[in-house]
């Protein structure tokens, strides 16, 4: 539905100005709390969210809560969600805040926060940080959501009266801008937050693994390595072992010649262990 607004409407969704709320006689400004709903009086500070208001039609936004500034009791005010009924419309005069409708009193700051109360003076005036009426925030907000409202006709030359280029009654269009100026953001920031999260979380897991799977492949390879050269040092050993059985530990001792053997004699050694003399001398005697 957004895709066929004029451009001149979203470019009014996206520069809702903010601005601060500050007492004219406490010079303090007004502050929302995000835990309880409770409205404070602080230093002005534009840096915080919580300082932060806009005027969302006759309602007040605090952009740190999402929340409207509602009128509770008699007195009582506190911060409650835009989208209840519990949320006030507030009539803005000479910087002086009062319920619309009732005759609870005016916004007036002391020393707990603010309250409700018929006081008509500087504890009930509010400006900005320029000293200007809130007031005139909320003129100039309703200047620009009136002009939004008029780029949105289109002339009919034949009906001769204002329609709406999308075909709806101005409204539910008025309707619908109330509602996606309300739209709470937050609700995706946090599914996005937790999603970052998960997958943070997700991929440390996965580098975990990876870093364990390499760290045994590392120590598997290693022991196969040394199991590899032991099983390659064993069989060297094995391989040497036949010779060795076959050679003698020591140089077998040299028999000593048989006495009958003379010098020049050509002896050989038998399988047997016998020696005898290849040539066989016969002494000049029997000669």
């Amino acid at each position: 539905l957004l895709r066929g607004w004029p451009h001149s409407c979203a470019v009014f969704f996206a520069d809702t100005e903010t601005f601060l709320m500050k007492n004219a006689k406490a010079k303090l400004c007004l502050q929302a709390s995000l835990m309880n709903g409770n409205l404070l009086l602080e230093d002005c500070n534009p840096e915080s969210d919580f300082q932060d208001w806009s005027w969302q039609g006759d309602s007040l936004m605090n952009h740190g809560t999402r929340s409207c500034l509602s009128a509770v009791g008699a007195d009582r005010v506190q911060m409650s969600l835009c989208s209840s009924m519990g949320y006030t419309s507030w009539d803005c005069s000479n910087s002086l805040l009062s319920p619309l409708g009732s005759s609870q009193g005016y916004l007036v700051a002391n020393k707990k926060g603010v309250a409700l109360n018929n006081v008509r003076g500087l504890k009930a005036q509010w400006q900005d940080v320029a000293d200007r009426s809130v007031c005139e925030e909320k003129a100039e907000q309703d200047r620009y959501f009136h002009a939004a409202l008029a780029s949105t006709h289109v002339y009919d030359h034949t009906a001769g009266n204002m329609t709406l280029a999308l075909g709806i009654d101005q409204e539910e269009l008025e309707e619908l801008l109330w509602f996606f100026r309300r739209e709470d953001p937050s609700t995706w920031n946090y599914s996005v937050l937790a999603l970052s999260f998960v997958a943070m979380i997700l991929g440390l897991v996965l580098l975990t693994i990876n870093i364990v799977r390499n760290r045994k492949r590392k120590i598997h390879m290693y022991k196969e390595a040394v199991q590899t050269a032991q099983q390659a040092e064993l069989e060297a050993k094995q391989a040497l072992m036949p010779v060795q059985e076959y050679s003698p530990a020591e140089p077998r001792k040299q028999e000593p010649v048989p006495q009958d053997q003379s010098s020049g004699d050509v002896v050989v050694q038998w399988k047997d262990g016998t020696v005898t003399s290849l040539y066989t001398e016969r002494p000049e005697a029997a000669i």
